[in-house]
């Protein structure tokens, strides 16, 4: 299973604007910037994320986005379920476009049904505040070099 670069992109915004030093205000631009992001694919992003009540966003002199609620509050789980318009595994688990002949007598869709249930469960044990504090502060100015990665970074 994969999960798409929109969720990706989500998981970074929320990541960025919780590891921001109080009030925590930060724009698109230097969201889309920090990631090397479209900016339009991140206002894309940025809409949905307001939509489901995970930032607020402010126009104008001042504006920017800021979480909506404490990083504590948000879980994983909540936010890639509202950030994948589909989390169809295989073909059957989509009824209207299923084309598949052994449906009927297939044990394989109830294992992957579980699977993805315990996937998204265990991103709900997880919030933003557990993956975006890492015991680091955040590097605003730039990233390390990959090298420098552990495997508690990835």
């Amino acid at each position: 299973m994969q999960l798409t670069q929109f969720t990706d992109f989500s998981c970074r915004v929320l990541i960025y604007l919780a590891r921001l030093p109080e009030p925590g205000s930060a724009t698109i631009s230097e969201i889309a910037d920090y990631y090397k992001i479209s900016r339009n694919h991140l206002i894309k992003v940025i809409n949905n994320l307001a939509s489901h009540g995970f930032i607020e966003t402010t126009r104008g002199k001042g504006g920017g986005l800021r979480l909506a609620r404490a990083p504590h509050m948000i879980s994983l789980g909540e936010v890639v379920r509202a950030t994948e318009t589909n989390m169809n595994l295989v073909e059957c688990f989509d009824l209207k476009s299923n084309q598949c002949r052994i449906i009927r007598g297939c044990g394989l869709k109830s294992a992957l049904y579980e699977a993805r249930r315990a996937f998204v469960a265990v991103l709900d044990q997880f919030t933003l505040a557990d993956v975006a504090t890492n015991g680091r502060p955040f590097p605003l100015t730039a990233t390390p070099p990959l090298e420098e990665l552990t495997e508690s970074d990835s």
